[in-house]
């Protein structure tokens, strides 16, 4: 580094050093306690493994603290009237620069020793080739002033306000939570609980111990009774778990106009984010049902626009997401006011249904599907064991029927429609999707068809954007209404390619 070469550059926080330090030493007593319990279970003698323990402890947080004591020292940063520039100085250099006229968002995360520290997170993205870190700068961390006047800076928003601090567009409705344990996230979060004690519980070498404890138990109990049981433990180890989740996800959330043309979303309970969408890249919402929450009246609103991130590396933030699960009433209200529209779209359109012959087809897929399984449990009980015999004819039994009604519930929900500047999708059953998609943000449509829907004269017309997922489907419609809906959508765009009979 050459004297003066970075003057006017900016440094990152240095309470980073104190943020580094708690959270190494979090980490090292997480796993000193269990390594403690392991090697003295084990015959170990307690000082001399406590010994080591804090020798490793020690080794850890004075190495974590002071290799981001280099990147500290390493990592300027400056905003100038056309870019914002990152410079990397220790062994290597590196240099990274966003042009700011094609930054999309400014992201703001804080989790609990951020905020106790004053500092947060800032993640400024160009919304493509972000997967792989281009077109993305963090600087981690900032102070929260710092971050609050990069965000207003880099949207161009120095008048940044919102237009009435008193009236959010939507706001947090404690009755909500209702809608958190409807969805399968609840099993999925009981069936990890349950995996993890036995992970933890090898760890510390009581495994053995535990499934003892277990099997003492329910001794005397029918092995069904049992396992029914366990299934309801982990139902509602997975219920509080999601319970837990949504609260930590949604806790203070907001969703303002700022005066700049944004949309502002901001959440969470001990890690809080701050997302920022610009208006003008709004192509459409997309209104989002999973089964669960359909069932309770309820949906989600997702932002369809360009330049947004999608997914992070490690953060799996949902950074599309307007609105959690709601009263299906406030979703369409709260798609219509971030559309500027008096009435949603997904509610004033009328929706074409598909031929009948898209019904036999989601039969065939479905029972197909429950068959598939069912004949790989015939398989496997011929040769291992009858209780898989058993098992299979149960859930044969169970998942038959469900599947016919799934399939049928999936064909009432194909549909699609023209309102206004809008297109309008709907497709699935277990998470049933709205899309509206602004008739000018369709760059190209696909048609394809499959040997099966051709046989049945149905296709799938694909509207290609460059906004939300890039691709919103329209499937299993007829030919020639898949394809006069496409035209008449994008007029012009599809038609060089029609022959007209």
């Amino acid at each position: 580094m050459t004297s003066g070469e970075f003057e006017g550059w900016s440094t990152l926080d240095k309470r980073t050093l104190a943020v580094t330090a708690l959270t190494m030493a979090g980490a090292a007593v997480g796993a000193a306690i269990p390594a403690t319990v392991a090697i003295v279970g084990g015959g170990g003698n307690f000082w001399v493994t406590l010994a080591w323990v804090v020798a490793g402890g020690v080794v850890l947080v004075g190495g974590g603290v002071l290799l981001d004591l280099f990147n500290w020292k390493a990592v300027r940063y400056r905003v100038t009237q056309d870019r914002l520039e990152t410079a990397f100085t220790l062994v290597f250099r590196s240099r990274k620069s966003l042009q700011r006229e094609r930054i999309r968002n400014v992201d703001l995360t804080a989790n609990p020793l951020h905020r106790l520290f004053g500092v947060a997170v800032v993640t400024i993205g160009t919304g493509s080739h972000e997967s792989g870190g281009q077109g993305r700068i963090k600087l981690n961390p900032v102070s929260r002033a710092e971050a609050e006047r990069l965000r207003a800076d880099l949207l161009r928003r120095a008048e940044i306000a919102e237009t009435d601090e008193d009236a959010p567009l939507a706001e947090l409705d404690r009755s909500w939570i209702r809608y958190a344990p409807m969805s399968f996230l609840s099993p999925a979060l009981g069936l990890a609980a349950g995996g993890g004690l036995m992970q933890v519980s090898e760890w510390v070498g009581l495994q053995k111990g535990l499934i003892d404890w277990v099997i003492d138990l329910f001794s005397g109990i029918p092995l069904v009774v049992a396992i029914l049981i366990l299934l309801a433990i982990a139902m509602v180890v997975g219920v509080v778990g999601a319970l837990g989740l949504w609260i930590e996800m949604w806790w203070n959330y907001r969703l303002d106009r700022e005066a700049g043309g944004t949309l502002r979303v901001r959440r969470g309970l001990f890690t809080t984010r701050s997302i920022s969408i610009e208006e003008a890249r709004l192509r459409g919402i997309d209104l989002v049902e999973p089964l669960g929450n359909r069932i309770s009246g309820a949906a989600r609103v997702d932002a369809i626009a360009t330049g947004m991130r999608q997914s992070d590396d490690q953060d799996k933030t949902d950074y599309h997401t307007l609105l959690p699960a709601a009263p299906i009433a406030t979703a369409n209200r709260i798609a219509a006011e971030v559309l500027r529209e008096p009435v949603s779209p997904t509610e004033a359109v009328r929706l074409t249904g598909h031929p009948r012959a898209a019904r036999g087809r989601l039969l065939r897929w479905w029972v197909g599907s429950v068959v598939v399984l069912l004949a790989i449990f015939a398989i496997l009980g011929f040769l291992l064991t009858g209780v898989l015999l058993v098992i299979g004819a149960a859930l044969g039994v169970v998942l038959l029927p469900v599947s016919v009604l799934l399939a049928l519930d999936a064909y009432r929900n194909l549909g699609h429609g023209i309102t206004g500047r809008y297109l309008v999708g709907r497709h699935g059953t277990v998470r049933r999707s709205t899309f509206a998609l602004e008739r000018d943000g369709v760059i190209g449509w696909t048609v394809k068809q499959s040997v099966f829907q051709r046989r049945k004269g149905l296709l799938t017309v694909v509207a290609t954007t460059a906004a939300g997922s890039g691709a919103y489907s329209v499937y299993d419609a007829g030919e020639e209404q898949g394809l006069l809906f496409a035209e008449e959508s994008v007029p012009e765009l599809l038609t060089p390619f029609l022959e007209r009979a």
